[in-house]
């Protein structure tokens, strides 16, 4: 019960505007997930960048089991396996952006396309966590069962042969 395991990797392009650049972006989620991406829409009218609530400003798919491993390691080469300390939070999960998908392995370029950026959240967590999301005696996880940062930083060193760097600031 005390093993840790990867729970889901969700990839997120926030394009800022609607029309086909949304439909690009789909494009490219779909290359590199080989699932269809949802869109994400507006939450507020915000005048100056011309975005309407309600509007489709992004794209987002979810990866959970084998499918999620084997595309994590693919985006973990395009940052060269290393990964700052900060990209880890208190509760074991880790985030980081990838600036240009076409440093994805086996991802091409496509003048058609074009060229965007990603971000990447993994949520780690150990098993029997369902008692946090069951509909009936739902209950909450307790402390000492939680995912730490140092764990998940072992677990990314160990299972995904990531280099975790600290950061001086």
């Amino acid at each position: 019960m005390r093993r840790v395991k990867l729970t889901k990797v969700v990839l997120n392009i926030g394009v800022g505007r609607s029309g086909e650049a949304v439909e690009r972006a789909k494009a490219v989620l779909k290359e590199i997930s080989t699932q269809d991406p949802t869109t994400t829409k507006a939450k507020k009218t915000i005048r100056e960048f011309g975005i309407h609530k309600g509007e489709p400003v992004g794209v987002v798919t979810t990866l959970r089991g084998s499918s999620a491993i084997e595309v994590l390691r693919h985006l973990l080469q395009a940052k060269t396996s290393k990964l700052p300390s900060s990209s880890f939070d208190e509760q074991g999960n880790c985030s980081f952006g990838i600036k240009e998908h076409i440093d994805i392995p086996g991802a091409s370029y496509k003048p058609e396309i074009g060229i965007f950026g990603m971000d990447v959240a993994v949520v780690l967590e150990r098993p029997g966590y369902r008692v946090a999301r069951r509909r009936r005696g739902r209950s909450s996880v307790g402390r000492r069962h939680r995912v730490t940062k140092d764990e998940a930083i072992e677990f990314f060193k160990r299972e995904l042969g990531v280099e975790v760097y600290s950061v001086e600031g």
